[in-house]
């Protein structure tokens, strides 16, 4: 099989398309014949530096895929061959979807409607499921105001759509040329950070004060938003925020840490939203796998604007 493979960390050029052998299942595996793979940016900063994950060296990064399964182990009881399907693999350590062929254990496929595209559903189980997982720490209700910093990338276009599912008032941060978008995809309103108004109190929280802060960029700092919270308020981070601990204390909020945990129960519910047509996968770029290495050039500059996707050759349906 034809697979992207780091050998040594470092910058996209690192990452070399290349020939392996075809990998085989395990007695309660399943084998995919991949036809698209998401990314993200965690796949550039492992590749970058695998410390955090405790990755080993050759590593095939990507962590979400789909395709159709074209071997099984003995053990498989559920899954057979020619089912579509859509995975994730063990994060943050395993990957492996960058590539022809993905192996997984049974339980961490899940069968997929054929109404749903391999691009659609490879784009979901990472950036979806982080999306649920701010959600459901959160725990808001119909009603509450939810301000989320970087709402225009992968994490934040899924979680304007699941909070507006759920009642939720979004108020989405982003650049002006993104505003539209998240408009359609459930925003009640959103607000350009690259305006000067930003530092009126006001303009950062229309004019009233949210229950929740979602902050999904990394490196940003929060602090010019927080007294845009409720006192007793709540803020949920996917990466280690920027941020005065003295207000957090003052107005006692409340700050939670999301790390995804991958769950197939998970990402079946988000393929059923997408299959159902209440949730939209926002895909920005659709790239041959071939060209790995421009996805993450394209990630590590920012602002893409959504998923990009890598597809094998004449498999993106």
């Amino acid at each position: 099989m034809r697979a992207v493979v780091v050998r040594q960390f470092g910058d996209p050029s690192v990452m070399a398309y290349e020939e392996l052998a075809d990998p085989e299942p395990g007695e309660d595996e399943v084998r995919i014949a991949l036809h698209a793979a998401g990314t993200n940016p965690v796949d550039a900063g492992n590749r970058a530096d695998g410390t955090w994950a405790g990755i080993h060296l050759p590593w095939i990064p990507g962590y979400e895929f789909a395709g159709v399964v074209d071997r099984v182990g003995v053990a498989v009881r559920n899954l057979r061959p020619g089912t579509r399907v859509v995975a994730m693999s063990d994060f943050p350590l395993q990957g492996g979807g960058y590539a022809e062929y993905a192996v997984v254990a049974e339980r961490d496929a899940s069968a997929l409607a054929s109404t749903v595209s391999f691009v659609d559903a490879a784009a979901t189980p990472l950036a979806g499921g982080t999306a649920w997982d701010v959600l459901a720490r959160l725990d808001l209700r119909a009603g509450d105001k939810l301000l989320v910093l970087g709402a225009s990338g992968g994490v934040g276009s899924y979680l304007v759509q699941l909070a507006a599912m759920r009642g939720v008032e979004v108020l989405a941060v982003c650049r002006r040329e993104n505003h539209e978008r998240l408009r359609r995809l459930g925003a009640a309103s959103c607000i350009d950070y690259t305006d000067s108004r930003v530092l009126d109190e006001s303009s950062r929280a229309g004019g009233a004060r949210v229950d929740a802060l979602a902050s999904l960029v990394d490196g940003m700092t929060i602090d010019p938003w927080l007294k845009a919270i409720k006192k007793n308020g709540q803020i949920a981070a996917i990466e280690p925020p920027d941020i005065d601990l003295g207000h957090l204390v003052d107005a006692n909020l409340t700050l939670h840490g999301i790390l995804l945990s991958p769950t197939a129960e998970r990402t079946r519910a988000l393929v059923g939203l997408l299959a159902s047509g209440e949730l939209v996968a926002p895909i920005a770029r659709v790239l041959p796998l071939a060209q790995a290495a421009d996805a993450h050039t394209l990630l590590e500059q920012g602002h893409v604007g959504g998923k990009i996707v890598l597809t094998t050759q004449g498999k993106a349906d």
